[in-house]
Protein backbone atom coordinates (compact mmCIF):
# COMPACT_ATOMS: atom_id res chain seq x y z
CA UNK A 1 0.00 0.00 0.00
CA UNK A 2 1.22 3.43 -1.10
CA UNK A 3 2.22 5.79 1.74
CA UNK A 4 1.97 9.19 1.90
CA UNK A 5 5.28 11.65 2.32
CA UNK A 6 5.51 14.34 4.51
CA UNK A 7 5.71 16.85 1.89
CA UNK A 8 2.39 15.69 1.14
CA UNK A 9 0.98 15.57 4.63
CA UNK A 10 2.40 18.96 5.45
CA UNK A 11 0.69 19.99 1.60
CA UNK A 12 -2.79 18.77 3.19
CA UNK A 13 -2.76 20.13 6.63
CA UNK A 14 -1.88 23.55 5.00
CA UNK A 15 -5.18 23.11 2.51
CA UNK A 16 -6.95 22.38 5.44
CA UNK A 17 -6.00 25.06 7.38
CA UNK A 18 -7.04 27.08 4.29
CA UNK A 19 -10.19 26.24 4.32
CA UNK A 20 -10.92 26.17 7.56
CA UNK A 21 -10.36 30.09 7.46
CA UNK A 22 -12.86 30.61 4.80
CA UNK A 23 -15.50 28.78 7.02
CA UNK A 24 -16.67 31.91 8.66
CA UNK A 25 -16.73 33.82 5.72
CA UNK A 26 -18.77 31.26 3.96
CA UNK A 27 -21.36 31.38 6.70
CA UNK A 28 -21.52 35.46 7.07
CA UNK A 29 -21.85 34.86 3.41
CA UNK A 30 -25.18 33.82 3.69
CA UNK A 31 -26.03 36.76 5.81
CA UNK A 32 -26.55 39.41 3.58
CA UNK A 33 -28.71 40.13 0.39
CA UNK A 34 -31.24 41.32 2.53
CA UNK A 35 -31.98 38.42 4.69
CA UNK A 36 -29.73 39.54 8.10
CA UNK A 37 -29.11 42.38 10.12
CA UNK A 38 -25.59 41.62 9.29
CA UNK A 39 -26.62 43.55 5.81
CA UNK A 40 -29.00 45.96 7.38
CA UNK A 41 -31.49 47.86 5.65
CA UNK A 42 -32.48 50.26 8.38
CA UNK A 43 -31.42 52.20 11.98
CA UNK A 44 -33.15 49.52 13.98
CA UNK A 45 -30.58 46.33 12.45
CA UNK A 46 -27.71 48.90 12.05
CA UNK A 47 -27.89 49.28 16.16
CA UNK A 48 -28.13 45.44 16.69
CA UNK A 49 -25.34 44.96 13.84
CA UNK A 50 -23.09 47.41 15.60
CA UNK A 51 -24.13 45.96 19.39
CA UNK A 52 -23.00 42.58 17.32
CA UNK A 53 -19.44 43.57 17.12
CA UNK A 54 -19.29 45.49 20.05
CA UNK A 55 -19.92 42.44 21.65
CA UNK A 56 -17.69 40.28 20.42
CA UNK A 57 -14.63 42.86 20.29
CA UNK A 58 -14.92 42.61 23.93
CA UNK A 59 -15.83 39.00 24.29
CA UNK A 60 -12.22 38.62 22.81
CA UNK A 61 -10.48 39.61 25.42
CA UNK A 62 -11.40 36.51 27.25
CA UNK A 63 -11.88 34.08 24.19
CA UNK A 64 -7.88 35.01 22.68
CA UNK A 65 -5.82 34.06 25.63
CA UNK A 66 -8.05 31.38 26.23
CA UNK A 67 -7.28 29.96 22.72
CA UNK A 68 -3.80 30.59 22.75
CA UNK A 69 -2.83 29.61 26.53
CA UNK A 70 -4.83 26.14 26.72
CA UNK A 71 -2.38 24.87 24.02
CA UNK A 72 0.72 26.78 25.16
CA UNK A 73 -0.08 25.64 28.92
CA UNK A 74 -0.29 21.76 27.68
CA UNK A 75 3.23 22.27 25.35
CA UNK A 76 4.92 23.74 28.25
CA UNK A 77 4.37 21.40 30.90
CA UNK A 78 4.13 18.41 28.96
CA UNK A 79 5.49 15.04 30.79
CA UNK A 80 8.37 15.09 28.29
CA UNK A 81 9.13 18.28 29.32
CA UNK A 82 12.85 18.97 30.77
CA UNK A 83 12.68 22.44 31.74
CA UNK A 84 9.44 23.16 33.37
CA UNK A 85 9.47 24.00 37.11
CA UNK A 86 8.62 21.71 39.38
CA UNK A 87 6.69 23.34 42.61
CA UNK A 88 5.11 20.78 44.69
CA UNK A 89 4.64 23.51 47.70
CA UNK A 90 2.27 25.96 45.45
CA UNK A 91 -1.00 26.92 46.78
CA UNK A 92 -1.88 30.30 45.69
CA UNK A 93 -0.85 33.16 43.62
CA UNK A 94 -2.56 36.62 44.41
CA UNK A 95 -2.30 38.36 41.09
CA UNK A 96 -3.41 35.12 39.61
CA UNK A 97 -6.06 35.27 41.13
CA UNK A 98 -6.44 39.34 40.73
CA UNK A 99 -6.88 37.92 36.72
CA UNK A 100 -8.95 34.94 37.02
CA UNK A 101 -11.75 36.99 38.43
CA UNK A 102 -11.25 40.54 37.80
CA UNK A 103 -11.23 40.76 34.19
CA UNK A 104 -14.73 38.82 33.73
CA UNK A 105 -15.78 41.05 36.21
CA UNK A 106 -15.27 43.92 34.26
CA UNK A 107 -15.94 42.54 31.50
CA UNK A 108 -19.39 41.38 32.13
CA UNK A 109 -20.09 45.32 33.78
CA UNK A 110 -18.73 46.45 30.35
CA UNK A 111 -21.45 44.53 28.38
CA UNK A 112 -23.96 45.00 30.87
CA UNK A 113 -23.68 48.61 30.41
CA UNK A 114 -23.38 48.75 26.80
CA UNK A 115 -26.33 46.39 26.30
CA UNK A 116 -28.75 48.33 28.79
CA UNK A 117 -27.59 51.34 26.82
CA UNK A 118 -28.50 49.90 23.56
CA UNK A 119 -31.49 48.47 24.56
CA UNK A 120 -33.19 51.30 25.21
CA UNK A 121 -32.42 52.97 21.95
CA UNK A 122 -33.99 49.45 20.40
CA UNK A 123 -37.32 49.68 22.29
CA UNK A 124 -39.73 48.48 19.48
CA UNK A 125 -42.84 50.78 21.09
CA UNK A 126 -40.25 53.61 20.57
CA UNK A 127 -41.21 55.92 17.03
CA UNK A 128 -38.29 56.16 15.12
CA UNK A 129 -37.46 59.85 14.72
CA UNK A 130 -38.93 61.06 10.97
CA UNK A 131 -40.26 64.11 9.49
CA UNK A 132 -42.55 61.79 7.54
CA UNK A 133 -45.77 60.61 9.25
CA UNK A 134 -45.64 56.55 9.66
CA UNK A 135 -47.01 54.10 7.58
CA UNK A 136 -50.11 52.27 9.62
CA UNK A 137 -49.86 48.60 8.63
CA UNK A 138 -51.88 45.87 11.01
CA UNK A 139 -50.65 42.14 11.09
CA UNK A 140 -52.82 39.55 11.62
CA UNK A 141 -50.89 36.39 11.82
CA UNK A 142 -52.53 32.59 10.30
CA UNK A 143 -51.90 29.24 10.02
CA UNK A 144 -49.47 29.81 7.72
CA UNK A 145 -49.38 33.34 6.51
CA UNK A 146 -49.14 36.60 7.39
CA UNK A 147 -51.93 38.72 6.38
CA UNK A 148 -51.23 43.06 6.54
CA UNK A 149 -53.94 45.38 6.34
CA UNK A 150 -53.05 49.12 4.88
CA UNK A 151 -55.41 50.47 7.27
CA UNK A 152 -55.45 54.49 6.00
CA UNK A 153 -54.91 53.28 2.25
CA UNK A 154 -57.97 50.80 2.71
CA UNK A 155 -55.87 47.44 0.42
CA UNK A 156 -54.40 44.43 1.99
CA UNK A 157 -51.76 41.73 0.99
CA UNK A 158 -51.11 37.88 1.83
CA UNK A 159 -47.58 36.71 1.44
CA UNK A 160 -45.49 40.05 0.31
CA UNK A 161 -45.42 43.05 1.77
CA UNK A 162 -44.54 46.80 0.36
CA UNK A 163 -42.98 49.68 2.39
CA UNK A 164 -41.69 52.86 1.16
CA UNK A 165 -37.93 53.66 1.85
CA UNK A 166 -37.50 56.34 4.60
CA UNK A 167 -40.48 56.62 6.02
CA UNK A 168 -41.18 55.03 9.49
CA UNK A 169 -43.42 51.90 9.50
CA UNK A 170 -45.32 51.18 12.65
CA UNK A 171 -46.90 47.68 13.13
CA UNK A 172 -49.24 46.45 15.17
CA UNK A 173 -49.52 43.02 15.68
CA UNK A 174 -52.27 40.14 16.73
CA UNK A 175 -53.05 36.82 15.71
CA UNK A 176 -55.59 34.70 14.54
CA UNK A 177 -54.16 31.42 15.91
CA UNK A 178 -51.56 30.50 18.27
CA UNK A 179 -48.53 33.06 18.98
CA UNK A 180 -46.51 33.94 16.24
CA UNK A 181 -42.54 35.67 16.07
CA UNK A 182 -42.69 38.05 13.18
CA UNK A 183 -39.42 39.49 12.10
CA UNK A 184 -37.90 41.33 9.49
CA UNK A 185 -34.30 40.42 10.52
CA UNK A 186 -32.69 42.96 7.76
CA UNK A 187 -34.60 45.87 9.43
CA UNK A 188 -34.12 44.65 13.01
CA UNK A 189 -36.32 43.50 15.55
CA UNK A 190 -38.48 40.74 16.70
CA UNK A 191 -41.64 40.52 18.23
CA UNK A 192 -44.50 38.00 19.08
CA UNK A 193 -47.82 38.56 17.84
CA UNK A 194 -50.78 36.72 20.46
CA UNK A 195 -54.42 36.21 20.31
CA UNK A 196 -56.57 38.19 21.93
CA UNK A 197 -53.17 40.99 22.31
CA UNK A 198 -51.89 43.66 20.61
CA UNK A 199 -48.39 44.64 20.29
CA UNK A 200 -46.30 47.01 18.36
CA UNK A 201 -42.63 47.50 16.33
CA UNK A 202 -41.44 50.69 15.02
CA UNK A 203 -39.37 49.71 12.05
CA UNK A 204 -37.75 51.54 8.98
CA UNK A 205 -36.17 50.91 5.51
CA UNK A 206 -33.09 53.11 4.60
CA UNK A 207 -32.42 51.65 0.96
CA UNK A 208 -34.31 49.80 -1.70
CA UNK A 209 -34.26 46.18 -1.61
CA UNK A 210 -36.02 42.73 -1.89
CA UNK A 211 -36.11 41.61 2.25
CA UNK A 212 -37.18 38.27 4.20
CA UNK A 213 -39.61 38.37 6.61
CA UNK A 214 -40.68 35.50 8.49
CA UNK A 215 -42.78 33.28 12.02
CA UNK A 216 -39.31 32.72 13.56
CA UNK A 217 -41.73 30.89 16.30
CA UNK A 218 -42.13 26.89 15.97
CA UNK A 219 -45.73 26.22 16.19
CA UNK A 220 -46.22 23.76 14.04
CA UNK A 221 -44.81 21.64 11.27
CA UNK A 222 -45.82 24.56 9.09
CA UNK A 223 -44.04 27.87 10.40
CA UNK A 224 -41.23 27.08 8.23
CA UNK A 225 -43.21 28.15 5.08
CA UNK A 226 -44.57 31.62 6.79
CA UNK A 227 -42.29 33.35 4.97
CA UNK A 228 -42.82 37.21 2.83
CA UNK A 229 -41.00 39.14 0.70
CA UNK A 230 -40.55 42.72 2.20
CA UNK A 231 -40.34 44.92 -0.54
CA UNK A 232 -38.64 48.34 0.31
CA UNK A 233 -39.25 50.55 -2.42
CA UNK A 234 -39.26 54.02 -3.20
CA UNK A 235 -42.37 56.41 -1.93
CA UNK A 236 -43.40 56.81 -5.43
CA UNK A 237 -43.12 53.51 -6.21
CA UNK A 238 -45.47 52.82 -3.59
CA UNK A 239 -47.80 54.72 -4.14
CA UNK A 240 -47.78 53.53 -7.30
CA UNK A 241 -48.03 50.01 -6.06
CA UNK A 242 -51.06 50.88 -3.84
CA UNK A 243 -52.86 52.20 -6.71
CA UNK A 244 -52.35 49.02 -8.44
CA UNK A 245 -53.88 47.11 -5.33
CA UNK A 246 -56.34 49.56 -5.07
CA UNK A 247 -57.62 48.32 -8.93
CA UNK A 248 -57.98 44.46 -7.88
CA UNK A 249 -61.38 44.62 -7.75
CA UNK A 250 -61.04 41.81 -4.60
CA UNK A 251 -62.33 42.56 -1.60
CA UNK A 252 -61.02 41.41 1.69
CA UNK A 253 -65.24 40.63 2.97
CA UNK A 254 -65.86 38.67 5.84
CA UNK A 255 -66.36 35.48 3.51
CA UNK A 256 -62.71 35.90 1.66
CA UNK A 257 -61.25 36.52 5.10
CA UNK A 258 -63.21 32.83 6.15
CA UNK A 259 -60.80 31.26 3.69
CA UNK A 260 -57.60 33.56 3.97
CA UNK A 261 -57.49 32.37 7.57
CA UNK A 262 -58.10 28.73 6.59
CA UNK A 263 -54.96 26.70 8.26
CA UNK A 264 -52.60 26.55 4.89
CA UNK A 265 -49.90 28.12 2.82
CA UNK A 266 -50.39 30.90 0.58
CA UNK A 267 -49.87 28.98 -2.35
CA UNK A 268 -53.00 26.72 -1.30
CA UNK A 269 -55.35 29.59 -1.32
CA UNK A 270 -55.07 29.33 -5.74
CA UNK A 271 -57.66 27.43 -5.75
CA UNK A 272 -59.61 30.11 -4.35
CA UNK A 273 -58.35 33.36 -5.87
CA UNK A 274 -56.83 33.93 -9.61
CA UNK A 275 -53.06 35.53 -8.41
CA UNK A 276 -49.62 34.54 -8.44
CA UNK A 277 -47.78 33.38 -5.20
CA UNK A 278 -44.56 35.17 -6.23
CA UNK A 279 -46.33 38.44 -6.46
CA UNK A 280 -48.68 37.76 -3.42
CA UNK A 281 -52.65 37.80 -2.80
CA UNK A 282 -53.66 41.36 -2.70
CA UNK A 283 -57.34 42.43 -1.80
CA UNK A 284 -58.37 46.07 -3.17
CA UNK A 285 -60.71 47.12 -0.02
CA UNK A 286 -61.01 45.85 3.51
CA UNK A 287 -64.29 44.91 5.84
CA UNK A 288 -64.14 47.67 8.44
CA UNK A 289 -62.46 46.51 11.96
CA UNK A 290 -61.33 43.68 10.60
CA UNK A 291 -57.83 43.80 12.79
CA UNK A 292 -60.11 44.78 16.02
CA UNK A 293 -62.82 42.20 15.38
CA UNK A 294 -60.14 39.72 15.36
CA UNK A 295 -58.57 40.83 19.07
CA UNK A 296 -62.23 40.65 19.99
CA UNK A 297 -62.65 37.00 19.14
CA UNK A 298 -60.34 36.38 21.99
CA UNK A 299 -60.45 39.42 24.46
CA UNK A 300 -63.25 41.77 24.09
CA UNK A 301 -61.93 43.90 26.53
CA UNK A 302 -58.29 44.25 24.70
CA UNK A 303 -60.65 44.98 21.67
CA UNK A 304 -62.00 47.77 23.39
CA UNK A 305 -58.90 49.31 24.72
CA UNK A 306 -56.91 49.10 21.31
CA UNK A 307 -60.38 51.22 20.18
CA UNK A 308 -59.49 53.69 22.35
CA UNK A 309 -55.64 53.66 22.31
CA UNK A 310 -56.34 54.65 18.06
CA UNK A 311 -58.96 57.19 18.76
CA UNK A 312 -56.78 59.03 20.53
CA UNK A 313 -53.38 60.26 18.80
CA UNK A 314 -49.90 57.96 18.72
CA UNK A 315 -47.81 59.45 21.24
CA UNK A 316 -44.33 60.47 19.50
CA UNK A 317 -42.48 60.83 23.08
CA UNK A 318 -40.47 57.91 24.33
CA UNK A 319 -36.93 56.72 23.89
CA UNK A 320 -35.94 57.49 20.26
CA UNK A 321 -33.73 54.77 18.18
CA UNK A 322 -30.29 55.51 17.75
CA UNK A 323 -29.94 57.13 14.10
CA UNK A 324 -27.33 55.69 12.12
Amino acid sequence: MPTSSPQTARSVRHSAARLAAFIPLALLAGCGSGISFLDPHGPVAATQRELFFEIIGWMMIVVIPAITLVPFVAWRFRRTARNAVYRPTWQFSWPLEILVWGVPIVLVCILATLIAGKARSLDPYAAIPSDKPPLEVEVIGLDYKWLFVYSEENVASVGVLALPVDRPVRFRLTSDTVMQSFMIPALGSQIYAMAGMVTELNLLADRPGVLLGQNTQFNGFGFQNQKFDVLAMPEADFDRWITNAGRVGRPLDEGAYAIVSQKGKLADLRSRFDFDPAMGLIFSSVVSNLFTTVVARYRPDAAHRHERAEAENHPSEGHAHADH
